[in-house]
């Protein structure tokens, strides 16, 4: 293992300080406050996707806690405040040669609101989702208490049961990360098939477990449709004779159906999905190049999609056009996790019964026996499923049919799916699949007077 220098320690302890200092100011202020409104952070931005009653809320500022507190990328660590986003985390990491182990696709994703809900990229494979990837967690408890935990200290049922719990036990003040080394580049090759199953099974071989250094360093891929997918698969590599670029005129997904290989530059890679918000930025006629060349560089990104979608749900702008049309709608943002074994049958409920395309598909692996309860991922390897757009409301179709159908074949499969959208499980079926025995434990020792809304109540009803 390798030692930090003199000043990289000098740096690092007066970082520790520094943040000491600014912990005790917001416990403080937590503790002093005697609002009993139910807690919620103070954000700009929001990468939740579903429906929130409007209610008064006691508003925690956290704002501050967003810097690099020190690392040793040749030991594999780095130390990070919750509020820091991937998208600065990464710009500190790259040009020390290393990168999180696994960096959610958005940039404006912050390191507490990946460990608290689900992070997944296309090195979750190797690694698993984010919260795999911590080593220690301090978190700020609803009664302004701090603790600090590991998997195997006095607080081990806080650390494992904090990812999925969704700020409902406490926030994350700051965490551990493991790191991997990084070249400048990553070259990108793209296998397309016209059958499900052969798609899978080329994806399962590119996951096999192989020694250092040999196979895929990332792997996900693209459903365009029910007879065209697409696989990627990436390695590092130490030097390119050019990179495309894909924040700006050029669209990564479309590239993917016309391209058999491409390189990009290490940071354009981890970030090909945030300049169209994968495809969605379709919605505001953004797959069209003189409407990109009029908005500019600087606004293709999910923070200006994000902003706008926030914008229209205040205002329910797209509801009101239904109406003026005489159509109905229902929106569909989902990610689901299915095991191997269910992914064909996944993708043909996909066909029958949905009908979005693109579909993101990215795998991970789970362990056994689960190792965070409120998110128990199957054993082996599983797949991820992104689905996000409105489809049509058919005539006596409920406005949440669609959604419902989609958890009925989640769990029909033994699969799970994401809290981060809207979510329609009874309270039993909730109870079983997020494992809520554990939840109350957690509830009842971290959250006695249960200042944080309840996990059930905050991604089912909406509190």
């Amino acid at each position: 293992m390798s030692t930090p220098s003199m000043p990289q320690a000098r740096a690092a302890r007066e970082a520790q300080r520094a943040h000491a200092a600014r912990v005790r100011a917001v416990a403080e202020r937590l503790r002093q406050d005697p609002s009993r409104k139910p807690l919620a952070l103070d954000k700009r931005t929001s990468n939740l996707f579903r429906h929130r009653q409007r209610a008064a809320r006691q508003r925690l500022d956290l704002s501050g806690l967003n810097q690099v507190l020190g690392a040793d990328t040749q030991a594999g660590w780095v130390d990070v405040e919750g509020m820091l986003t991937y998208e600065d985390l990464v710009a500190w990491t790259l040009p020390r040669g290393a990168m999180p182990a696994v960096v959610p696709q958005l940039k404006t994703i912050t390191v507490g609101g990946a460990l608290a809900g689900v992070g997944i990229e296309a090195t979750s494979f190797r690694h698993g989702l984010v919260h795999e990837t911590m080593s220690a967690l301090e978190v700020l408890l609803p009664g302004g208490e701090v603790v600090r935990c590991t998997a195997d200290n006095e607080h081990a049922d806080l650390f494992h049961g904090f990812p999925n719990a969704y700020g409902t036990l406490g926030y994350a003040l700051s965490a551990r990360l493991r790191t991997q080394p990084t070249q400048p580049f990553v070259h990108v090759r793209h296998q397309r098939f016209d059958d499900p199953r052969a798609f899978f099974d080329a994806l399962a071989a590119a996951c096999a477990p192989m020694p250092a250094g040999v196979g895929s360093d990332f792997v996900d891929g693209v459903l365009f449709g029910p007879r065209e997918q697409v696989l990627s698969l990436a390695r590092f590599v130490p030097e390119a004779a050019r990179a495309s670029d894909y924040t700006w005129l050029d669209i990564y997904h479309e590239s993917l159906r016309r391209r058999e290989e491409d390189t990009l530059t290490t940071a354009g890679y981890l970030w090909r999905w945030d300049t169209d918000w994968f495809w969605c930025s379709r919605r505001f006629g953004l797959q069209h190049r003189w409407l990109r060349h009029l908005l500019g560089r600087r606004y293709l990104n999910s923070r200006t999609y994000t902003r706008w979608m926030r914008w229209n749900a205040r205002w329910r702008a797209a509801q009101r056009l239904d109406r003026l049309l005489g159509q109905r709608h229902e929106s569909v943002v989902q990610d689901v996790d299915i095991p191997l074994a269910g992914a064909v049958a996944f993708a043909e409920f996909l066909r029958s019964e949905v009908g979005i395309w693109p579909v993101w598909v990215c795998p991970v692996r789970g362990s056994a026996p689960p190792r965070f309860p409120l998110y128990p991922l199957p054993d082996g390897l599983c797949v991820n499923f992104g689905f996000w757009d409105v489809v049509p409301v058919r005539a006596g179709q409920s406005p949440d049919h669609v959604n419902r159908r989609v958890e009925d074949a989640v769990l029909r499969l033994g699969g799970i799916k994401s809290l981060y959208s809207d979510t329609f499980f009874t309270r039993e079926v909730f109870d079983r699949a997020y494992g809520m025995d554990s939840y109350e434990r957690l509830k009842a020792r971290y959250d006695p007077q249960g200042r944080a809304p309840h996990l059930f109540d905050k991604c089912v009803r909406g509190a």
